[in-house]
């Protein structure tokens, strides 16, 4: 999405302080740096909201997705599922065909198989829908993208180092991850950084800057810290804390918060107790200025938004009527 401009030379960065975003990137990026002065237009070509955060539907086509347990894997499960997020306000849909964590070998064939018809169907119903694909291998985002995905969600950070010259070839947009190096498909183990807002913050930010010398599209590329991936539930906890450094960087912020376990861990409650803590989360980012939540509940988290937007002056109230009229 067209969102401002940075100009002139940055000066000293304070000590601690996360690196902010190159002048050498390629023109405006998708999300405000100040919240409440959105100037942004598009996000992979596409027009989009101005006035508020992006919301991108979750749609996973595998029978052993940790959270919905398999209940869109097939064709017509899922398609009701991406047709009620756009009905309940989604900006994005996001189409995965591999469960994240660990569990049965999924090959490119079959990945293929259940992502790219799938995409290509969303396409032909919604023409202007923006679609993301959830993949780390370059010729199942290739495939995807040249039948109408938007954005290639890699949530691996690189695992196939193809996939940002995918995104630039095609004219896809990237989301750029951090996981402190772990393989796809695994689950952190004794992870530990000195600074992991520091560490996570200037790893994107470096991707980011990649994307854009590979030849990514201005308006296509986002950063996501990327919770759980390779962090534990202190890290995730201090990443929402320093929210706004990332923010600050000038690229567009992508928080993938919907029902993790750090949040369960936080709170002590199992899988289908995490809604309130995941919206917490939510608001408190979007208040921030993060750009997209990829999320399972797309009507709260779009009233969250909203209402986020509301209160900092840049999204009116659908209706005022109360001691007015």
């Amino acid at each position: 999405m067209n969102i401002g401009n940075s100009s002139g030379t940055p000066g000293p960065r304070p000590e601690n302080e996360p690196p902010a975003r190159s002048t050498s990137s390629r023109g405006p990026e998708l999300s405000a740096e100040v919240p409440g002065k959105r100037t942004e237009q598009t996000f992979c070509g596409r027009e989009v909201a101005t006035d508020r955060a992006l919301v991108m539907a979750i749609v996973n086509r595998t029978p052993d997705s940790f959270y919905d347990r398999g209940a869109t894997f097939s064709d017509e499960a899922a398609m009701e599922r991406v047709s009620r997020a756009v009905d309940e306000g989604a900006d994005l849909v996001d189409i995965g065909g591999v469960k994240a964590g660990p569990g049965v070998t999924v090959d490119a064939t079959e990945e293929t198989q259940r992502v790219v018809p799938f995409v290509a169907a969303i396409r032909a119903k919604y023409p202007d829908l923006l679609i993301s694909v959830d993949t780390w291998r370059g010729d199942v985002a290739r495939a995807a993208v040249a039948v109408g995905a938007d954005l290639i969600n890699d949530t691996w950070a690189g695992a196939d180092p193809d996939l940002v010259h995918v995104a630039a070839e095609t004219g896809a947009g990237i989301v750029c991850s951090h996981t402190g190096g772990a393989v796809p498909r695994t689950r952190p183990h004794r992870v530990r950084y000195a600074d992991v807002v520091a560490e996570v913050t200037a790893t994107v930010v470096a991707a980011a800057e990649n994307a854009a010398a590979a030849g990514v599209r201005a308006d296509g590329i986002v950063i996501d810290p990327t919770h759980d991936f390779g962090k534990n539930t202190y890290h995730g906890l201090e990443l929402l804390r320093g929210i706004d450094g990332l923010v600050k960087t000038g690229w567009p912020v992508l928080m993938a918060l919907s029902n993790k376990d750090f949040i369960g861990e936080t709170l002590g409650v199992g899988l289908t107790e995490r809604v309130e803590g995941t919206l917490a989360a939510t608001a408190w980012s979007a208040a921030a200025g993060a750009r997209i939540f990829r999320v399972h509940e797309v009507a709260e988290t779009r009233r969250v938004v909203d209402m986020i937007a509301a209160i900092q002056g840049i999204r009116p109230p659908a209706r005022t009527l109360r001691g007015l009229a």
